[in-house]
């Protein structure tokens, strides 16, 4: 029997976990400064939905899911040249 490497994991987060994979090894392909951008780009994007998306939330990870994975067929595709980031920031407009 082997060792235990730390608790079990669902098949949720198996999936999460592989898809992260996933994306740094599509990052490995691209050039230096797209794979730092990539890299940097998933780190805060996993990290930040790990913060603020509620764990039992199952309906709302399967979506990220769904878009990560489209989002990775996109960067693995041969058709994908470049990189480049759309950064919106949603503020509020309050009157008085």
């Amino acid at each position: 029997m082997g060792a235990s490497r730390g608790p079990r994991l669902s098949g949720m987060q198996k999936q999460v976990l592989a898809l992260y994979r996933g994306f740094l090894r599509a990052a490995r392909s691209k050039s230096p400064e797209d794979r730092h951008r990539i890299e940097s780009f998933v780190s805060a994007e996993f990290r930040r939905n790990s913060k603020f998306v509620d764990r039992k939330n199952f309906l709302y990870i399967e979506y990220l899911l769904r878009r990560g994975k489209k989002q990775l067929e996109q960067i693995n595709s041969p058709a994908t040249l470049r990189l480049s980031s759309l950064n919106l920031r949603f503020c509020e407009n309050r009157q008085r």
